[in-house]
């Protein structure tokens, strides 16, 4: 069992309050990913599960164990950090090795478990080789073989693909995955990238300021967030906003008049679409007139930047308009998003 259990989980720096009331429960063998933006205390999250920092108050389990009080090296957990943390004197082999010398593990016993960490990762031809010797992705192998060859309940990957090309993102994304599935154990991990999240996880926590906006499968945080921070943050390219008053139940939008699909007492909302809900061609749906801003080219589709009552929008698609032409989108408002307008939280689905 490598069940991660965090309850009602407080820190502070000084007078800061970098985590707020935190409760999550991470499930033996889950992917379960951290995701958010730069500062919202998601590497802090996994600094105090790896007690390389002290909560301020609150309970961390694992295993069903407090480990408050523990040290890291008894919590059972292995860290892959971002910045690979390699000894640059050593070789690959000894870089993996040096956990177990340091657990005065027999050197057969040390060797057989090397080799087998590094036949899992395909870096059976770079054990004598030195870290500068290596490319970036091969450097962050071999921190993964020294996580891997400890066999800990618990694996914390601290954005470890974040100093990789985009090309190389996506082959360790995929190489991360496999080594999941093979080694059966929990893994906790940290990205701000939300494209890493929705392929990689089993289940995403999306954090902001210090606190949990919502925990779920990467389908229900796609096609069902529950607050506009979830929904704005997941997906690409990011949804659309606008902020609209209510009269009679009826919303404007460029000029055209709609219903709400709900009653609702209040005197605005804010509405939300993805770029890919924007429709050319749709007898059903509204007619917003617009006007192309700025287009960007993005292979075998584009996308189109326009306004919707005095608010920037997108829509990806293939089209051939230029920019300054004035067009017809067909919007339908079943599919909008609602959200309240002071709290952000979703109202309607």
């Amino acid at each position: 069992m490598s069940k991660v259990t965090l309850k009602n989980i407080i820190k502070d720096f000084d007078k800061n309050r970098i985590i707020n009331n935190i409760t999550l429960d991470i499930e033996d063998k889950e992917f379960h990913v951290l995701v958010g933006p730069s500062g919202c205390g998601k590497s802090t999250i996994l600094r105090l599960i790896a007690g390389l920092e002290s909560i301020t108050s609150g309970e961390i389990y694992i295993d069903n164990n407090l480990v408050n009080n523990e040290e890291p090296k008894n919590r059972d957990i292995a860290f892959v950090f971002q910045s690979y943390a390699l000894y640059p004197h050593m070789t690959v082999f000894e870089n993996i090795a040096f956990p177990l010398k340091m657990k005065k593990m027999r050197k057969n016993d040390i060797e057989k478990k090397v080799l087998d960490a590094a036949k899992i990762l395909d870096i059976e031809h770079l054990l004598n080789r030195k870290p500068k010797q290596l490319s970036g992705g091969q450097r962050q192998r071999v921190a993964l073989g020294r996580a891997i060859v400890r066999k800990p309940k618990v694996f914390l990957l601290d954005e470890p693909l974040s100093n990789l090309d985009a090309k190389l993102r996506v082959e360790m994304r995929a190489s991360i995955k496999k080594l999941h599935k093979e080694l059966d154990t929990t893994f906790i991990y940290v990205t701000h990238d939300q494209i890493e999240a929705l392929t990689m996880g089993d289940k995403i926590s999306v954090i902001n300021k210090g606190e949990i906006m919502q925990t779920d499968s990467p389908d229900e945080i796609f096609y069902n967030p529950k607050n506009k921070f979830t929904a704005g943050f997941i997906g690409s390219y990011p949804m659309n906003f606008i902020d609209v008053d209510i009269k009679d139940n009826n919303i404007t939008l460029n000029g055209s008049i709609f219903k709400l699909p709900f009653n609702y007492d209040k005197n605005n909302i804010t509405i939300g679409f993805r770029p890919g809900q924007v429709f050319e061609n749709n007898e059903n749906y509204i007619d917003i007139n617009a006007k192309v801003d700025f287009i960007e080219v993005l292979g075998d589709e584009k996308l189109l930047y326009f306004e919707i009552n005095g608010q920037k929008c997108t829509f990806k698609g293939k089209f051939d308009y230029n920019q300054n032409d004035k067009f017809i989108l067909k919007l339908n408002p079943c599919d909008f998003y609602y959200f309240d307008y002071n709290t952000g939280k979703r109202i309607y689905n």
